[in-house]
């Protein structure tokens, strides 16, 4: 997800600097959509790891 998200400022870049305003402003709105998501989903998974990995080590003691 993070790699669309790259993606998506790159055109948004490209485009703005091109003069293409509106698809600019299309693509940079998907990536701070997608980056968001990809926190959201990063901080869960985090949290998911941690409990997951206290867990492991509470029934390996």
């Amino acid at each position: 997800m993070l790699k669309w998200a790259i993606i998506f400022a790159v055109i948004a870049l490209i485009s703005g600097f091109l003069g293409f305003g509106g698809v600019a402003a299309g693509a940079a709105g998907i990536a701070k959509i997608l980056f968001v998501l990809f926190l959201v989903i990063a901080g869960v998974m985090l949290v998911l790891a941690l409990l997951g990995g206290k867990a492991v080590s509470r029934a390996v003691k």
